[in-house]
């Protein structure tokens, strides 16, 4: 899939946070944000934006321990997205490793299918 098909999708993983945020739908809002972070880790800005997103969510919640997982990953995914070394699939959240790969959902497998070197 193109770049600027990934990025679309990414947009519309917000859409749908904002409209699960508005309903009150928490786990909604953090599934929504969990697959922007997976579809956005490749990219340098739109990884480190789901970043932010999840932090001022954690932050709205008052999730202590998403608060700090957060501020951690902020300081970490720079560096990744620079070296190319990143967790593929890695939902972005507190309550997984920073640094385990994991398996893409399978509905943004093909979305995810382009190389390193296409995603920039």
């Amino acid at each position: 899939m193109p770049k600027k098909d990934i990025l679309k999708l990414i947009k519309e993983e917000r859409h749908v946070f904002r409209a699960a945020k508005r309903t009150g739908d928490g786990n909604a809002a953090w599934i929504a944000l969990e697959r922007e972070h997976i579809l956005g880790q490749g990219f340098f800005w739109p990884h480190i934006r789901s970043h932010v997103a999840m932090l001022g969510y954690a932050i709205e919640t008052r999730d202590g321990r998403e608060v700090f997982g957060q501020t951690m990953r902020l300081l970490l995914a720079p560096l990744g997205n620079l070296t190319g070394r990143l967790p593929w699939g890695n939902t972005g959240r507190a309550n997984v490793s920073a640094f385990k790969p994991m398996p893409y959902p399978e509905d943004l497998a093909s979305a995810l299918s382009l190389s390193p070197e296409e995603r920039r």
